[in-house]
């Protein structure tokens, strides 16, 4: 059963200025701050030093082209692979890191101090900083005052670009193709800010969008208008069975707790949504399914033998566009 279509009230969302630069003169000594700095050429030159980068790890582990470079990490929100993979990206490079992550509250931030004080201090000794906040905006508060390249590990609700880079890449490793896919987004559309990233740059591509939520959860109007000014096909629908025999890419997302000011809200629409073997049965044999992890129960651990299963190499592949990313900001590719 193909999904329903939906109209959306075009212009009900305003529109903010974009006030993050385009990449337009290469990486060197750039924020990423938003997906809507990438064009596609971008996109490209980073696909292809991440492809680069792979062949380097997997040939000799790592290489010495950022040596004497400092990446500060500084996660306000717990993490386990967006710093990991930072890190990890960072020594694989040859440089070393100032992890501030799960102890961010044994740090002056405990003490009051403020986020601009914190970023200054911190680029007076790294010469590239990887933000987390809960707050959305903050990745571009921090830009605003800091000399130093930021780059945005996430900010609330608002944005998440790295992963949607290594999202992209993966769908391209994994497909060999971005344009002309139906890529179908299942789960917590409202809070997810991986989906947010992810639907703003799959713009740049000839793709046709199903979203799959509760009514609560449904994917923000902004997000839904940018999709729609560039008229891409969209549909929506409340079961992930009424898309599951078309879509090209399944990307799955679980509610998030932390996101909920009323808990009672959560636990009605926390497990609504689980990928089974049963439900992989109808799904096309050249396929993917996706997740930006952690999962708490929303893909079946049954699924993991599954080759269409690509939420593991996906997080491998974050390692290597991260890698890829911090070479480009610091001006070495």
């Amino acid at each position: 059963m193909r999904a329903r279509e939906i109209s959306v009230p075009v212009g009900n969302a305003k529109k903010k200025a974009n006030s993050v630069p385009k990449l337009e003169d290469g990486f060197a000594q750039q924020d990423i701050i938003s997906v809507s700095q990438f064009s596609r050429e971008n996109l490209e030159h980073i696909f292809a030093v991440a492809e680069d980068m792979r062949a380097i790890v997997k040939k000799q582990g790592s290489t010495d082209l950022l040596r004497g470079s400092v990446l500060a990490c500084l996660f306000y929100e717990p993490s386990t692979r967006t710093s990991s993979s930072f890190i990890a990206a960072m020594s694989r490079l040859g440089g070393t890191i100032i992890p501030i992550t799960q102890g961010v509250q044994f740090s002056s931030v405990s003490k009051g101090e403020s986020l601009p004080d914190t970023i200054r201090t911190l680029e007076s000794y790294a010469d590239v900083i990887v933000i987390r906040h809960p707050e959305m905006g903050s990745a571009q508060m921090a830009a605003d005052c800091a000399r130093k390249p930021i780059i945005n590990g996430g900010d609330g609700v608002g944005e998440h670009p790295t992963q949607a880079l290594l999202d992209m890449f993966t769908i391209k490793e994994e497909l060999g193709r971005i344009d002309g896919l139906n890529v179908g987004m299942v789960g917590d559309l409202r809070y997810g800010r991986t989906v947010h990233s992810l639907a703003r740059l799959l713009c740049l591509y000839d793709v046709q969008f199903d979203f799959v939520s509760p009514e609560i959860l449904r994917l923000p109007l902004d997000v839904m208008n940018d999709i729609r000014d560039h008229g891409l096909p969209v549909a929506e629908t409340y079961d992930v069975a009424d898309i599951i025999e078309d879509v090209d890419v399944l990307y799955v997302t679980r509610v998030q707790k932390e996101r909920f000011a009323d808990l009672a809200q959560y636990e009605e629409v926390r497990d609504q949504y689980v990928i089974t073997p049963e439900l992989m049965a109808h799904a096309k044999d050249k396929m993917v399914v996706m997740h930006p992890l952690p999962r708490v129960g929303e893909i079946s651990n049954d699924v993991d033998a599954d080759p269409r299963a690509a939420y593991f190499r996906q997080m491998e592949n974050g390692m290597y566009v991260r890698m890829a990313l911090l070479a480009a900001v610091l001006g070495k590719v």
